[in-house]
This record gives structure tokens, C-alpha cells and sequence, in this order.
């Protein structure tokens, strides 16, 4: 039985409705933002600070619970033709650790965060299919608990599913073992939805340190980091997403992007994007986990003795 991990962002909640009757649960959005450039264990880079919209502060909260994260945003949706046919398909990359996750030039792997959300998720998945692309869906425990049918369509689409915690939290600023204990919970929360194991996982808000990522390569979690910041929880136009993220590509010439599909401007402006990787002859690379794959039923069995190892 493995695992697999990776690193990834934060998201905005502006917009997102509230939820009476449940208590809210807030977070920080400054681990993603202002992490330290030169720390050794985070190999990412970010985009500068939106120059029209002022940055998200530490004590700026974002609403954890799921009810809130799917709530609807007021944007128009900017669809465009997507026409075909599209040559933006890639290779097939399978890795069993970190070190196997290497791209070429003009490669990248399109990931997202923080999901499943209802309707958002579902036009994101529409609209890699028009592409013939395919993304990893980093999903929040909660989340995929909240919306299992959702969580069951990535995973029938064929899209690479990885963990991202159970809610959020800021690992960072926990204890070594409840930081584990979250990470174990988001894992089996997400398999048993899906009704298989799930290899990769990103670290909420980028916040890792050495003994954590030491953990998780440990219980055969792939940690995946990030490359290119499209900085899609900034509360900017589509477009602007889009340039942002283009900007930041064309310095690295390769990377893994980072959204969030918790976002209707990130499912507004991916077709935009994906249409400029494909004209400037990018491919989109498909990522899979190199082992075998146990069912949930197992997970569950061995949850106890993975937080211990």
C-alpha cells in the first residue's frame, strides 16, 4: 500500500457565501504567499503581488468550511471557442517520487487545488476534455467528502487525484503529530470517496518543513511542488490570470501550475490559457503514480499504523 504527496497554494474566499448554523473555521492566507523564496525545502516560485488589488495580510481569514468554498461567484462567464482539433496532449508521466518528476522544455503539469466544487470542477473538467488534456485535482478531505459525486467524476474522467489535508490547516504551525495526523485523514477521507488510493499530496499553503516532507516521501506519498503561480485567488479578471500566468512560464520555459478549482474565474479563464499554451507550443504532461494501487477498504484498515510509522 503507498501513497504519494505534493506541495501546493492558498485560495481567496471574497466572494463565498456564509454558511449560518455551522461554526467558521478561519485560516491564514499568508503561508502561500510569503513564503521565504530561499527556503530549501520549497521549490516554487511566485508572481508578484497583483499591482491594482492589495495583498492578503496574515490575519486575513479564509472560510474553511465546504459549504462556503462552493458557493457561487458573481463573474460572467467567458467561454470562447475551444474548437479543434488541438495538439496539446503530451506524455504520460509516471513517478514514484519526487525525483522522477522532471519536464522538458515547454512541458507543464496543470494542477488544482482545494476542490472539489460543484460546477466549477464539473466546467474545468468540460473543458479539459474539449482539449484532450488531462490535470491532477489536489482535494481537500472535506471537500471530497462534502461533494463525493464530484470527487467520483475527476476520478471517472481519468484525471490524477492527490490529497491536500482534511481541512486546510496551516501544517506548519501544528505539532509533528497532529500535522501527520491531519495529513493521514485528509488521505484516507479522499480514498475512501473515491474508492481508491491516492498517491500525490500537496502541502496547504506551501507550508512544509524537512521532517514533514521526510514523513511523507516515508509513507510513499509523492510531494508535489509548484513551479507557476497563476495567483487565481487574487480577486482579478480571468485575463488577468491567464497573463500572470503566461509571465511567469515563458521566465521558466516548464513548470507544474498551480489553481485552484474552487475558483468560477479559474474555470473562466482555463480555456483562454490552455488555447495560449497550445499556440505557443506547449504540451500538456499527464501525471500517474508508478506502483499499485490499493483499495480504500485498506487504507481504512492501516490508517492507524501509517500515523505511526
Amino acid at each position: 500500500m503507498r501513497p504519494t504527496f505534493i506541495n501546493v497554494l492558498l485560495s481567496d474566499s471574497n466572494d463565498l457565501p456564509s454558511s449560518p448554523g455551522r461554526p467558521a473555521v478561519s485560516l491564514s492566507l499568508a503561508g502561500c504567499a510569503t513564503k521565504p523564496a530561499n527556503d530549501a525545502s520549497l521549490k516554487t516560485s511566485f508572481a508578484e503581488e497583483e499591482p491594482h488589488h492589495k495583498p492578503f495580510k496574515a490575519s486575513d481569514p479564509i472560510d474553511m468550511e465546504p459549504t462556503k468554498w462552493a458557493g457561487a461567484e458573481l463573474e460572467t462567464r467567458e467561454t470562447g471557442d475551444t474548437g479543434g482539433p488541438h495538439h496539446l496532449v503530451g506524455r504520460t508521466l509516471e513517478v514514484s517520487s519526487l525525483h522522477d518528476l522532471k519536464l522538458s522544455d515547454k512541458e507543464v503539469i496543470l494542477s488544482f487545488d482545494d476542490g472539489p466544487a460543484p460546477g466549477k470542477t464539473e466546467r474545468i473538467l468540460s473543458t479539459l476534455d474539449k482539449f484532450g488534456v488531462k490535470a491532477t485535482f489536489m482535494m481537500v478531505g472535506e471537500m471530497a467528502e462534502a461533494h463525493p459525486a464530484t470527487a467520483r467524476k475527476v476520478f471517472a474522467d481519468g484525471d490524477t487525484i492527490g490529497s491536500h489535508t482534511f481541512r486546510h490547516p496551516d501544517l506548519d504551525k501544528m505539532s509533528f503529530d497532529m500535522a501527520m495526523a491531519e495529513i493521514a485523514r485528509g488521505e484516507h477521507a479522499v480514498a475512501k470517496v473515491i474508492g481508491t488510493d491516492v498517491s500525490f499530496f500537496r502541502f496547504p499553503y506551501l507550508a512544509d518543513s524537512k521532517r514533514l516532507r521526510t514523513a511523507v516521501a516515508m509513507r510513499d506519498l509523492v510531494v508535489m511542488d509548484v513551479d507557476i503561480d497563476s495567483k487565481d485567488y487574487f480577486n482579478s479578471k480571468p485575463s488577468a490570470v491567464v497573463t500572470r500566468t503566461m509571465d511567469q512560464l515563458h521566465k521558466r520555459g516548464r513548470g507544474i501550475i498551480l489553481m485552484h478549482d474552487i475558483h468560477q474565474r479559474t474555470a473562466t479563464m482555463l480555456p483562454t490559457l490552455l488555447a495560449r499554451l497550445e499556440s505557443e507550443g506547449y504540451k500538456v504532461v499527464t501525471l500517474k503514480y508508478k506502483g499499485t494501487f490499493a483499495p480504500a477498504t485498506n487504507l481504512i484498515a492501516q490508517a492507524s499504523l501509517r500515523v505511526l510509522r
